[in-house]
């Protein structure tokens, strides 16, 4: 009777998970270049018997796994947490220096304190000294590996190919990397990604939107769908707990105490 009470705290315990991808993805609605992440929940039984013949002791460890508790073979976990890669809607802002990409795969690179990062948030402003930075301050780099400085009594010109003009003249060129598999990239806090070295391509052609910004790739409606209906399996699986601790547990304990010799 007791692993019913294990499997429904495994269950809420994986609604939890999934209520703390939906809620920082509702808080990344408004945040430009977001990439929404979420979730696949599966079975430890059908992941279980994925693996098992990848167990270090080739013989103990597989006579032993004949006596995995069956009772809890069913029970829901998160099978793999990834992100989505679709383009969100390009906002026209005006700003010059608000820039998007056209292709899902493209992203700016960034020189932060952790080194090469890649990032599609295109907001980007001068700070005091001229360099071309993020929200966050990052610099970001041309295609020769060199943080972009502009000179801010002069407009700017980006066209698609990231090509950087000041008073006509070319200043730099935006390092544009593309990625083939988009699932070996790391997701970093909220906008940046960490890439494989060797995986990237460095090509700007055609990739630039100066003007407009590309927002959060989030649907709100869905998610918002989504947190109800997690909440509402939270409250079950709670539900299911109660029972099995309050109720169940009291009738046994009373029906053993009733047993007379």
């Amino acid at each position: 009777m007791i692993n019913g009470y294990y499997s429904a705290t495994g269950g809420m315990v994986t609604q939890f998970n999934r209520l703390n991808v939906i809620s920082n993805n509702l808080a990344n609605v408004n945040t430009a270049g977001y990439k929404q992440d979420d979730i696949i929940i599966g079975d430890y039984e059908r992941i279980f018997s994925e693996k098992r013949d990848n167990l270090p002791l080739e013989n103990n460890t597989k006579e032993a796994a004949k006596f995995v508790n069956r009772a809890l073979n069913k029970v829901p976990i998160i099978v793999e947490e990834y992100t989505k890669f679709d383009i969100g809607n390009l906002q026209k802002t005006g700003n010059p220096l608000d820039l998007a990409l056209k292709q899902k795969n493209a992203f700016f690179s960034i020189k932060t304190p952790d080194g090469e990062k890649l990032t599609r948030a295109g907001n980007f402003s001068l700070d005091s000294n001229g360099f071309l930075v993020t929200k966050d301050g990052f610099q970001v780099l041309d295609d020769k590996n060199k943080p972009i400085v502009l000179n801010p009594s002069y407009p700017v010109t980006i066209n698609q190919n990231g090509n950087i003009y000041q008073n006509n003249t070319l200043i730099a060129t935006l390092k544009i990397i593309k990625i083939d598999n988009l699932n070996t990239l790391k997701k970093i806090g909220n906008s940046l990604f960490d890439f494989v070295p060797g995986s990237e391509i460095i090509d700007s052609k055609n990739s630039v939107l100066q003007g407009f910004l590309e927002k959060s790739n989030v649907n709100p409606i869905e998610e918002m769908t989504n947190l109800i209906e997690t909440n509402r399996l939270v409250e079950a699986y709670q539900k299911v707990m109660t029972t099995f601790m309050d109720d169940l547990n009291r009738n046994a304990i009373e029906k053993l105490a009733n047993i007379r010799g």
